[in-house]
């Protein structure tokens, strides 16, 4: 129909994403944007969130806050600027996360272990799980959703080091858990994602906070044996497993499902993750 432009699918939202300074947060921010969506970014880096914000040309609807997922109060106080500024709140993507690099219980001794458990711990799942407090009054009234970052490491072994593992398979339960209890005035579900091309760092714990996926592998190690990467040359992008957090999002298109997890991870589970197991160490 000539002169009219067709609504998206988020048309009106409002969505909060935590880690929105790179990687998939920063795609799934984009994304809403040209859904419809207004769009608050959260995270550490003050300066990396206003590059994202300016480099959307949208200023009028996205707005970055600077804060810690780790802290409560921070966590509030971006709720409420969120508020303050959009009005209400729709969509929470707590997705904010660092990764163990594969690192084998074999590779580190009782303190590092003990050090990069707490940090990824309280990033991975208690973040997860204070952004959802801070955020679920809102999400109460408009009949909102959560969609979490979810991982292949939240289905089978071998998408990192045991540590990861474990956060990823205790998001799955937190997933399960909020459903239940959020239900039925919020839904939640969430997107397993599978390797892709992104800035994820370590812990610095264990000395890996400057190391990033992007710097560290090449291509064909980011695809692994991924079955579908042959025919689909740039599904490692982030901007390439949007589409899930998009349809979860919907309140028309989704509208019915809470506590489900789109896998979208190139068909991993298919193939499996062969000798990549813990970094390739085995006993």
């Amino acid at each position: 129909m000539s002169g009219t432009t067709a609504a998206g699918w988020l048309d009106g939202d409002v969505a909060f994403i935590t880690g929105g300074g790179s990687g998939i947060g920063k795609a799934v921010a984009e994304r809403y944007l040209a859904e419809g969506a207004s769009v608050v970014i959260f995270g550490r880096d003050k300066d990396k969130l206003q590059a994202v914000v300016e480099s959307t040309g949208q200023e009028e609807r996205i707005l970055g806050v600077a804060g810690d997922v780790r802290d409560p109060e921070s966590l509030h106080d971006a709720i409420a600027q969120t508020v303050a500024r959009f009005g209400k709140l729709d969509i929470l993507v707590p997705n904010a996360g660092i990764w163990d690099y594969n690192r084998s219980v074999t590779r580190l001794d009782g303190a590092d272990l003990g050090a990069a458990f707490d940090e990824l711990f309280a990033i991975n799942v208690k973040g997860y799980l204070l952004t959802v407090e801070a955020a679920w009054r809102e999400l109460v009234k408009t009949r909102g959703n959560i969609v979490m970052t979810l991982s292949n490491a939240s289905f089978y072994t071998a998408g990192g080091g045991a540590v990861y593992t474990a956060s990823k398979f205790a998001c799955r339960g937190l997933l399960n858990q909020l459903a239940y209890e959020l239900a039925p005035k919020v839904r939640v579900n969430g997107v397993a994602v599978g390797a892709m091309n992104t800035d994820l760092r370590g812990p610095e714990s264990i000395g890996l906070r400057d190391r990033s996926i992007s710097g560290s592998f090449a291509r064909s190690e980011i695809t692994g044996n991924n079955p579908l990467i042959p025919l689909h040359d740039s599904s490692i992008e982030p901007k390439d497993f949007t589409g899930p957090y998009v349809l979860l999002a919907s309140k028309t298109n989704s509208g019915n499902i809470t506590g489900n997890i789109v896998q979208a991870d190139g068909g991993i589970g298919v193939r499996g993750f062969g000798d990549r197991a813990a970094g390739g160490d085995h006993l």
